[in-house]
């Protein structure tokens, strides 16, 4: 079975891995065009996917749109009877229908739950226990194919969202390779799922939309337990911020990537800071949150002990976080 396979980060490397060890027959994979990178955007980097498939000596497509009729014609040219798609862009028509087997998806989540393009950072702010992976065949909207297979993934309270990435993107890779399977052994035939069958009467479809900056800016004046799922959701990467006040001075932005949940309820408004033996607490809506590690404007990822011994002088003062 002739395959191409569709990815651009890391997490889609493992899957392609994952079928050039199985001996899979990757003819050629589509991954997004070089990103310039430097001060001057002067440097052009690779794909993590497109590294990977030049090493094993795959041909690589970076079509700058889809729909380019030279793109098109040179991926019929590789005669695919399968196309896989791991962390990669909307695909059209034209694309998805081209192998007489279709075109699956791995998703990083249990579909229909947490359809868009950053299921694992929502399934941790949303403070989910599980989440999982999705095999679906692709058709007009985003995500809403039917399913072929699906795995659990259980989320511990205190994982962040790198623990869930690693993981998922493990999982992924194995679904990937069961799914194939199953439309090997069918011959193209496999039963699936219709999203809609998937719900329950009454419940809440929860969506996972692109990361923004603005997306990570921390809402104080909410409950300690959403803000901790906030946190741990974003960390390591983008990161939660916010602007950290001290007495009259300029608001600076603070960065923070972990936290932990404590049982002393807030003393004063939300945002406003509690020292206790280089312990750092910041009041929520309901409970102070403690800070374990976080980075100043300018400075080094550090633990919050560091942070308070480089601002003593000011903790006399009016400290907040706004």
């Amino acid at each position: 079975m002739r395959i191409v396979f569709m990815g651009t980060p890391e997490f889609a490397v493992a899957t392609l891995r994952a079928l050039v060890e199985k001996k899979y027959n990757v003819v050629a994979v589509v991954t997004q065009p070089d990103k310039p990178v430097g001060r001057h955007g002067s440097v052009l980097q690779p794909s993590a996917v497109k590294q990977y498939a030049l090493e094993q000596g795959i041909p690589v497509l970076q079509p700058e749109k889809m729909k380019d009729p030279a793109f098109i014609e040179e991926l019929r040219s590789y005669r695919a009877d399968l196309q896989v798609v791991v962390a990669f862009r909307m695909l059209p028509e034209i694309v998805w229908s081209m192998p007489r087997f279709g075109t699956f998806n791995v998703h990083a989540a249990l579909l229909p739950q947490y359809r868009g393009a950053a299921p694992i950072n929502w399934a941790v702010i949303n403070g989910e226990t599980q989440t999982g992976v999705t095999t679906f065949f692709l058709d007009h909207d985003i995500d809403t194919g039917r399913v072929i297979m699906q795995r659990p993934f259980d989320i511990p309270d205190d994982a962040d969202v790198e623990y869930v990435y690693d993981g998922l993107m493990h999982l992924g890779a194995q679904i990937c390779l069961d799914t194939i399977q199953k439309i090997e052994e069918g011959d193209g035939f496999v039963e699936t799922l219709p999203q809609e069958e998937m719900i329950p009467v009454g419940t809440t479809l929860y969506a996972a939309p692109k990361i923004f900056k603005d997306t990570c800016r921390i809402n104080w004046n909410q409950p300690a337990k959403k803000i901790y799922d906030f946190i741990r959701g974003l960390s390591p990467y983008p990161g939660t911020w916010t602007h950290l006040q001290i007495a009259d001075q300029q608001p600076q932005v603070l960065k923070i990537y972990q936290s932990a949940k404590s049982q002393r309820p807030a003393s004063d408004e939300p945002g406003t800071f509690v020292v206790e033996k280089n312990h750092l607490y910041i009041n929520t809506a309901d409970y102070q949150l403690e800070i374990i590690q976080l980075q100043p404007a300018g400075k080094r990822r550090m633990a919050a002990a560091d942070f308070l011994n480089g601002i003593q002088k000011y903790l006399r003062t009016p400290i907040s976080v706004i």
